[in-house]
């Protein structure tokens, strides 16, 4: 099955009120077993590699290629996304790699400087039929950059997809990255108000921290890209096998996962 347009997979999960899946892939074996997993379910399934990611390998042609590879080759729908992007030559790149998406985080600067930043990728990706992803209000947890307990106004993500084009949204309603626990207190109230508020896709990022019947509650209230990254690395790291951390490798995935 050919690699698929990001928009292919969640704009038809947001009007039908479903979830999507979307799990970071940090090395080859994570990207082989999320599709295969997919593939079981017989589900579409979005393949992110973050910022992070490209950094412990050095660049994001090596695993970026690969991903893609294993996205073409894949019996479902595969998308292959850039996750938490800062850098505009990063985004450029996984654009002429043939990424299907990109989400570009400009969360950490003031909300003009933000608006102005993710406008300009937004054109930049569109005018080469890529599909973009923003953050505002920003998610705890992600390398001391945002600051827990913020949350997503629902006025002004209106606004800010209105002004930047983007084609979803990443917002603040209670989740954080790189939880080992289970146990984030989703606002469904917000979620819901962000819904109504804006006309694209949301996204959940930190859904590892988000128990399962938390998860289908919010896809209900009107979440539909899913996030999820360090559950998977705690269910793929050797510790599970040990009970204890075995090398430093497991120890920099972990480090590394978004």
């Amino acid at each position: 099955m050919p690699l698929s347009p990001t928009d292919a997979i969640v704009g038809p999960a947001a009007r039908a009120g479903v979830g999507v899946g979307a799990f970071n892939v940090v090395q080859l074996e994570h990207a082989e077993a999320i599709v295969s997993g997919a593939e079981a379910a017989d589900r579409p399934v979005i393949l992110q590699i973050s910022e992070n990611t490209v950094r412990y390998h050095g660049g994001l042609e090596p695993i970026g290629l690969a991903t893609l590879a294993v996205a073409r080759a894949a019996r479902v729908p595969v998308a292959v996304h850039l996750d938490h992007a800062r850098s505009a030559d990063l985004v450029h790149e996984a654009v002429r790699l043939g990424c299907c998406s990109v989400m570009f985080d400009a969360s950490a600067f003031p909300y003009k400087e933000n608006l102005r930043a993710t406008r300009e990728i937004a054109e930049y990706c569109h005018a080469r039929d890529v599909w973009v992803e923003a953050e505002l209000g920003e998610v705890g947890g992600k390398d001391g950059a945002h600051a827990p307990g913020v949350r997503t106004d629902p006025a002004e993500a209106r606004d800010f997809v209105a002004a930047t084009g983007v084609d979803a949204l990443a917002v603040a309603v209670g989740s954080s990255h790189a939880m080992t626990t289970r146990d984030a207190v989703l606002d469904f109230a917000l979620i819901a108000a962000l819904r109504d508020a804006v006309a694209v896709p949301l996204v959940l990022h930190g859904s590892s921290g988000v128990a399962d019947a938390e998860l289908v509650r919010a896809v209900a209230a009107g979440m539909t890209k899913v996030n999820v990254s360090t559950h998977l690395n705690q269910r793929f790291s050797p510790s599970r096998l040990t009970g204890s951390v075995t090398s430093s490798h497991s120890t920099s995935m972990t480090r590394y996962c978004g």
